[in-house]
């Protein structure tokens, strides 16, 4: 699909030979910071902490960021949506990461996987309950046996503690990227070893 007309002429200035290019990029974080203080605004209605100029400087940030990242990706850009909408993602997502490591700075990281005890809310049935407590039993086994030590601590992390993956990656010197997959094989394996315990409604289709 070809850009429009808007969006040609954005890539075109932003392109690091073109005379335009110091507006451009200018008229570009302004765009950005938009976004990254709508979404740090939206975000801080759950962290009552974050208020006032600590908003602004995670907005600014956000925006800085997104920017760099945006222009190493202008080849990535396909025209299927206008380009300042395709730009606006950036200011969001970068916020959004800032926002998650600002609210588990200072914080430790959950280590133990306790968790397994509140996921049984004993509002079923008996028999429910005795299934849901078998297979809650099941899987804390595999956790333990089946996953290796670094599975085990990005699935723990991850599934059960709820910690940020952005939060993960910088704390452990990873990658998003490498930590999504640990975790996918890490699921993979907990499936394997639960089928193979008679669990067969785990399954995977195909």
């Amino acid at each position: 699909m070809a850009p429009d007309a808007e969006s040609e002429r954005w890539l075109r200035e932003l392109q690091e030979d073109s005379p335009e290019r110091p507006d451009a990029v200018a008229a570009l974080h302004q765009l950005l910071l938009r976004a990254a203080r709508f979404e740090v605004r939206r975000r801080s209605a759950v962290h009552p902490h974050l208020r006032g100029d600590d908003l602004d400087d995670l907005a600014m940030q956000a925006a800085d960021d997104a920017l760099l990242a945006l222009l190493s990706k202008l080849d990535d850009y396909r025209g299927e949506s206008r380009f300042t909408t395709w730009a606006y993602k950036f200011g969001l997502f970068e916020a959004a990461v800032k926002i998650r490591k600002r609210a588990w700075q200072g914080r430790e990281l959950p280590v133990s996987d306790h968790t397994w005890a509140s996921l049984s809310t004993g509002a079923g049935a008996p028999a429910e309950e005795a299934e849901r407590s078998e297979l809650l039993g099941a899987i804390a086994t595999a956790v333990d046996t089946a996953l290796s030590a670094r599975q085990r601590e990005v699935f723990v992390s991850l599934a059960l503690n709820g910690v940020p993956i952005d939060v993960l990656a910088e704390r452990s010197g990873s990658t998003r990227g490498a930590l999504y997959k640990m975790l996918h094989d890490a699921r993979r394996k907990l499936r394997q070893e639960l089928v193979a315990q008679g669990f067969d409604e785990l399954r995977e289709d195909g």
